[in-house]
């Protein structure tokens, strides 16, 4: 078999070992989708591609594979809505799930309009990508300065929810669910020089929590994702984040799961 890796991170640790595990008897297709020459459609495509990319030159060609009948792993839709953050929301919320209360403004200066706000609160940029605004704000002040730099950013607001400060983190491949704890960058009000990742084993988590991850795949239509929960106190979960395809780091076990994905994704759809 075929399998199309889209990153411009051929030494990532989840992709290169996952390769590893497929090259003794697969082909491995490396695509970049930031090649400066635009990346090559084939015009037989692979089997089955990998999407562990999120920008919009990596978006626009699996749009393109799938419109050629590729299956690509997230799909392009998939992936896209959980760059939106409003939509990921609405989506979440409208299917019943714990998510944290949202709400959207236009700019992040339009905010520090508004009257008698309630704090603390936590501004995100809409729109998720790497180095995008997360922050929890404390007062106007911590507002006003962040308007120097952000003033014109699309936002989604949310009330800061008290929490022991820690992010417990599930890794979904396939239903196979991987977890660890993770030093939220809001527990201090200000960004952290370094996160703390520690491993969670999961009979530490509530079933249910274990369950509500395995649930948001086929809600979203992703197949390898990340559901980033806080403790409200007494085990009652909040969603804050999912994400397409995260980076799995350190995890026994993932290179295995995302090999036999897969390969089970490429089988399904040569038989039909």
């Amino acid at each position: 078999m075929r399998v199309g890796l889209i990153t411009p991170r051929p030494d990532h640790p989840l992709l290169a070992a996952t390769a590893a595990l497929l090259t003794p008897r697969h082909t491995i297709d490396w695509i970049d989708p930031a090649d400066a020459t635009g990346p090559r459609i084939p015009d037989t495509p692979a089997d089955v591609y990998l999407l562990k990319a999120r920008t919009a030159p990596a978006l626009a060609l699996a749009r393109a594979l799938e419109e050629r009948g590729a299956r690509v792993v997230n799909s392009y839709s998939a992936t896209a809505m959980c760059q939106d953050r409003t939509l990921m929301a609405e989506r979440a919320v409208s299917a019943g799930l714990p998510f944290v209360d949202n709400r959207t403004v236009a700019k992040l200066r339009h905010l520090a309009a508004e009257p008698e706000l309630c704090y603390p609160l936590v501004v995100k940029s809409r729109h998720s990508r790497r180095g995008d605004l997360v922050a929890r704000i404390d007062d106007a002040g911590r507002l006003h300065d962040l308007c120097g730099q952000w003033g014109d950013e699309p936002v989604v607001v949310q009330p800061y929810t008290a929490n022991d400060g820690w992010d417990r983190k599930l890794w979904v491949i396939g239903r196979q669910v991987f977890a660890a704890l993770r030093r939220s960058e809001l527990a201090d009000g200000r960004p952290l020089a370094k996160r703390v990742t520690v491993s969670l084993p999961l009979h530490e988590l509530p079933e249910e929590w274990l369950e509500m991850g395995r649930g948001i795949g086929p809600l979203f239509g992703l197949e390898v994702y990340g559901v980033d929960l806080i403790d409200a106190g007494g085990n009652t979960p909040r969603i804050v984040d999912v994400n397409a395809f995260p980076g799995v780091r350190g995890q026994a076990g993932a290179p295995e799961a995302l090999t036999a994905l897969a390969l089970r994704t490429a089988e399904e759809k040569g038989g039909g």
